[in-house]
């Protein structure tokens, strides 16, 4: 009875905690109760290799012990796979809410240390454009994370507590995608570096003014419900005159936003720094966010080479991203070597049909006729609106079919999966402009929800985040070695 009622206690504060450490402290005490923290020390499962990561790791200390250079080098070249011995399985990381086997988190830190040795001390025998091109390599074979933001209008306040909670333990991703209000705030974040997050997280530094009422008069002659030129001022108020291009130069981000076409024979674009260097990352933005009988179709916008702007391919328009490519998946790990996808998930109507599996989250007998309720829903009304979209007249309910058809065919969820608990209430907000104290609470929801992620990010993540920043890190001491030999070169005495 007492360890029920501390149980209860404990979570409780889980459900209520301001901030991490918080959460985290309530969450290690549950683990203990449960019985979790022994399951965690124990290395034997069948969920995982775990023979063959203890190998690993004992040889990775072993050649840092001796300093065995050549060695470490080979190991970390060649024995760096993503989900080595299958340590990423989603089942090691639903028995506890902190952690997971000893073991793999012993070996992703000996990886990690081991490439910032490598990184920052010297090694015979290899010099720093040996280092660099190492490092640019092993990061291209072991492949790196994506952070993907769904639509779902003003619900997608949430986001910015997903990019809070990442941010805070140095795990947001390089690469950001987004689609509608995802894509908003995708190049929201894609100007704002690091040191200028916190301010980016404080709701009253943001114009907030993005809905305007025009009427159905207005969406009938097809200039759309709401008045886009108010969204199109705050899109620039919020994200500036930034091109994908100076963005990354800006931050370092990957920003790459997705947009539907409205005219025949065109494909969904996803629009990047590789792709559209030059647009206008607020065009796209703004593109994406054209939810049709919302927003008109918009015109996408470029800098010229004098840095004015100028329409994009003035004959085509876009609409709404996430009608045809909610979560460009394939795309990024074609552009990016993505091989792990976190995904924020806010439209409405696809949180209810996601799974949720965790320790508190566990698939019972009376939930299960819901589960196979949705899985029907999902499996007939894609039946039904192919059969429409390739059949049916007149073409406007054609049309209709073979979006909702898209709609239902699209896949919803990454590798991790988070998504916030909607409450009728929340409905009545989505085409409203947010004040600063909903979006405070759409933050600390978003938080909650990514805290318990957090142990399966990190074993994903981590090693690529080193990877990254040990490119960055040797990049700069390669411009400054450049910046050094030239001063040297122009000194007393050159000619």
């Amino acid at each position: 009875m007492i360890r029920d009622s501390r149980i209860a206690k404990y979570r409780r504060m889980l459900a209520e905690a301001p901030h991490y450490e918080a959460w985290k402290a309530a969450a290690l005490e549950l683990d203990f109760l449960e019985g979790n923290a022994e399951w965690k020390e124990a290395f034997a499962s069948d969920l995982y290799h775990y023979e063959l990561i203890h190998d690993r790791l004992s040889s990775l200390k072993q050649y840092r012990q001796h300093n065995d250079f050549e060695r470490l080098k080979r190991a970390l070249r060649e024995g760096l796979h993503h989900d080595l011995g299958n340590m990423g399985n989603p089942a090691l990381y639903t028995r506890s809410r902190v952690g997971t086997k000893h073991l793999i988190e012993e070996y992703i830190t000996q990886v990690c240390e081991s490439l910032d040795f490598l990184c920052d001390h010297p090694v015979p025998g290899f010099p720093l454009a040996d280092k660099l091109q190492f490092f640019r390599d092993t990061l291209t074979s072991y492949g790196r994370p994506a952070l993907l933001l769904s639509g779902g209008a003003t619900l997608g306040m949430f986001h910015f507590g997903v990019i809070k909670a990442l941010w805070e333990k140095g795990l947001l991703p390089q690469v950001i995608a987004g689609s509608s209000i995802g894509a908003v705030i995708a190049g929201i974040l894609g100007v704002h570096t690091d040191a200028e997050v916190p301010d980016m997280l404080v709701p009253e530094n943001h114009n907030l003014k993005a809905w305007k009422w025009r009427g159905l008069l207005s969406a009938m002659r097809g200039e759309g419900l709401m008045d886009q030129d108010q969204l199109r001022a705050c899109l620039r108020a919020n994200i500036g005159e930034y091109t994908f291009e100076e963005a990354f130069q800006r931050t370092g981000r990957s920003v790459n936003i997705s947009v539907s076409p409205v005219q025949a024979h065109q494909k969904a674009r996803l629009l990047c720094g590789y792709t559209s260097p030059y647009l206008l990352v607020w065009s796209a933005a703004l593109a994406s966010a054209a939810v049709p009988g919302i927003f008109p179709p918009v015109t996408l916008m470029t800098k010229d080479l004098e840095g004015h702007a100028m329409p994009y391919m003035p004959r085509v328009s876009f609409v709404d991203g996430s009608v045809v490519s909610d979560l460009p998946i394939e795309r990024l790990m074609h552009l990016y070597d993505v091989n792990f996808t976190i995904v924020s998930q806010t439209n409405p109507h696809v949180v209810p049909f996601l799974s949720r599996k965790g320790p508190d989250e566990k698939l019972s007998l009376a939930r299960l006729p819901m589960h196979l309720l949705k899985a029907e829903i999902q499996f007939h009304g894609r039946g039904v609106f192919d059969y429409l979209r390739k059949r049916v007249r007149p073409e406007l309910l054609r049309q209709v079919s073979g979006q909702l058809y898209t709609i239902m065919a699209q896949r919803y969820s990454g590798d991790v999966t988070i998504a916030p608990s909607y409450r009728p209430a929340d409905f009545r907000r989505m085409l409203s402009n947010p004040d600063p104290d909903y979006i405070r609470r759409m933050i600390l929801a978003g938080e909650r929800a990514t805290w318990p992620k957090i142990s399966m990010i990190r074993s994903h993540a981590r090693i690529s985040k080193t990877l990254e920043r040990c490119v960055r890190r040797l990049k700069q001491r390669s411009r400054r070695t450049v910046a050094l030999r030239l001063v040297t070169d122009a000194g007393p005495g050159a000619s």
